[in-house]
């Protein structure tokens, strides 16, 4: 079957709010999910098949990659609710073929306007972590719509109420139901049970959706429509912004579940007052080749750059496997000590930038590396703005937890422009409230600041303020050639191992002879500033492990790190997208035109 052809239609059930998953006999008609696909007029790939088909109908239809990324995201927004939407915020990475400049929109939610550094704690003491996560006071104000209209505004060329149609129409009939979509259901099922709204809506009648039954979401449908119609100043300034302030403010709990959702303290003002900010994307030169990335509020293109200038000095393609690994590890190691001391928000903190992506700080930090042994953990960070040779003096700061369930997309168009789009609600589930009849659920990001400084005696820039972004770790990255085209365009969801992830998919691409698409399958090992590393099954128990091991590395199992996507130029006015094999149940990857 051709990569972006409808697969034949198959009986399914319909599970949508309001119904009872056993009634009405329905087809659910979904794209072939294809992890690699090669053509002409563009690329898309994302983890689900019917957002990369909205996007490639854009492209059809004359759009560039902005209303592409626009148009997949939105989608995204329906079959991956769980972790993106109309009620989360993101990154979005612009490579303009015409200018060759790649610009960036920090999209990024913000803290209420009456958040300080106190907003989690309670008596003097940091609130439990689960029940900050399920709460209003863990929603910042969303960025995600207003991120779209940016875009559109500065590089699109459709209208936002028509690249929301073909998202509209699959809230409204429906998409296929995966063992995914179950599974992170069934992980949620206990939380969203106490909450109506969203027990209406993904828990029908009581029960999980059925693998293969068609899943619809109207009022989801309703709300795209509305901000179509309206703009997204349906949100900002309107009803929808009501809406959603009043279940922030009140979160819609069962009064029978036992559970205390504590109420958030956003206001029409800090809708009102939100603005996307366009950043100067980070950049880092590594083997003659330009990497860009997001600045901060992000983490992503300080911390990935800072690993890669690390990296710079050895000689990837020859190393071992085990050589490659733990040279790796240890530049994840030290780029995480360092970004948990210098990086938060630019509009409250001064975070040296420059001094993080210089070559003369990574040389400093590198010589702490050798071959035959391991770093301590947690390490202590290193100074940018004094780089002192191999230092390992000062306090460390641990890494603080975020939620993994993000998503990320990845569009090219016939002209040559590229979008690395990372956008997300911050755990699986986000807040686990929904909008009562908006139907889509809030972030909980929020919760990715520090509850408390993390060392008393070292300043922490990731604690609350008024109007604050929490540090991320999203990292879409755009790589360029000396003559400033693109090479390849990549990002993941996956909390703070985005950034381990990113790293090692681009050193397998540009250092050991991977394919993109090998380099994204190929098993993850993750290191964050912490005790032990992180490793996948196919890692695991492996020869390479037990080298490791045996020079001093500690290792523990992840079942799945990251869910990365991405496109290639080729020669010719070529793409080919790239997804993922297997994690998440495989990824989605499609072009216009495909050709072998």
């Amino acid at each position: 079957m051709t990569v972006g052809a409808a697969a034949p239609p198959s009986p399914s059930r319909t599970a949508q709010s309001g119904t009872n998953p056993e009634q009405a006999m329905t087809r659910a008609t979904s794209p072939e999910k294809t992890p690699v696909a090669t053509g002409h007029g563009g690329a898309v790939a994302s983890v689900d098949p019917d957002a990369s088909a909205a996007g490639i109908e854009v492209l059809r239809k004359g759009g560039n990659a902005v209303d592409a990324a626009v148009a997949t995201a939105a989608a995204l927004g329906v079959t991956e609710p769980y972790s993106a939407g109309v009620g989360g915020g993101g990154y979005f990475v612009y490579y303009d073929a015409e200018s060759r400049r790649v610009r960036t929109l920090d999209g990024r939610e913000t803290a209420p306007r009456t958040a300080d550094s106190k907003l989690f704690l309670e008596d003097g003491r940091p609130i439990p972590f689960a029940q900050a996560v399920t709460s209003g006071l863990g929603v910042g104000t969303p960025g995600t719509p207003a991120t779209w209209q940016e875009a559109l505004d500065s590089w699109g060329s459709k209208r936002l109420g028509t690249l929301l149609k073909p998202a509209e129409r699959l809230a409204r009939k429906g998409f296929k139901v995966d063992e995914t979509f179950r599974d992170q259901t069934k992980s949620n099922r206990a939380r969203f049970a106490d909450f109506p709204a969203t027990a209406r809506l993904f828990l029908p009648g009581g029960k999980l959706p059925v693998v293969g039954s068609t899943f619809k979401n109207p009022d989801l449908a309703r709300t795209y429509e509305e901000l179509g119609d309206e703009g997204v100043d349906a949100l900002y300034h309107g009803p929808l912004g009501r809406d959603v302030v009043r279940t922030v403010n009140k979160p819609p709990v069962d009064p029978d579940s036992g559970r205390t959702a504590r109420p958030g303290d956003l206001s029409m003002k800090d809708l009102r007052d939100y603005r996307v900010e366009r950043r100067t994307p980070t950049r880092t030169s590594y083997r003659g080749l330009g990497v860009y990335s997001m600045a901060p509020s992000s983490s992503g293109g300080t911390t990935v750059g800072e690993a890669l200038n690390i990296l710079e000095r050895t000689d990837l393609s020859k190393a071992s496997k085990a050589r490659y690994l733990h040279r790796f590890i240890e530049a994840s190691r030290i780029a995480f000590a360092d970004r948990g001391r210098w990086v938060g928000d630019p509009a409250f903190e001064n975070v040296p930038r420059k001094g993080l992506l210089s070559q003369r700080f990574a040389d400093a930090r590198e010589c702490l590396i050798k071959d035959d042994k391991v770093l301590k953990s947690p390490l202590a960070p290193g100074d940018p703005r004094r780089p002192a040779p191999c230092a390992d003096g000062g306090r460390a700061a641990p890494t603080t937890y975020e939620g993994e369930n993000t998503t990320h997309l990845t569009v090219a168009d016939k002209w040559g422009n590229v979008v690395a789009y990372t956008l997300t609600i911050e755990q699986t589930g986000g807040s686990g409230i929904t909008v009562p009849g908006r139907g889509f659920l809030l972030n909980n990001e929020l919760t990715d600041f520090s509850f408390a400084p993390a060392n008393p005696a070292v300043h922490d820039p990731n604690l609350p303020g008024p109007g604050k972004r929490p540090r991320s770790s999203l990292a879409p990255t755009i790589v360029l050639d000396k003559n400033d085209r693109p090479v390849v365009a990549l990002g993941s969801p996956g909390g703070a191992t985005i950034i381990t992830t990113v790293l090692q998919t681009l050193t397998g691409y540009l250092d050991r002879d991977l394919s993109l698409v090998d380099a994204i399958a190929e098993p993850r090992a993750s290191q964050r500033n912490a005790a032990r590393t992180e490793l996948e099954p196919g890692l695991w128990d492996s020869g390479e492990q037990r080298r490791l091991e045996a020079i001093g590395h500690s290792f523990k199992q992840n079942p799945e790190i990251g869910a990365a996507t991405g496109v290639e130029r080729l020669p010719g006015g070529k793409w080919r997208a790239a997804a993922e094999k297997e994690r998440r149940g495989g990824g989605s990857a499609m072009v216009v035109r495909p050709q072998p």
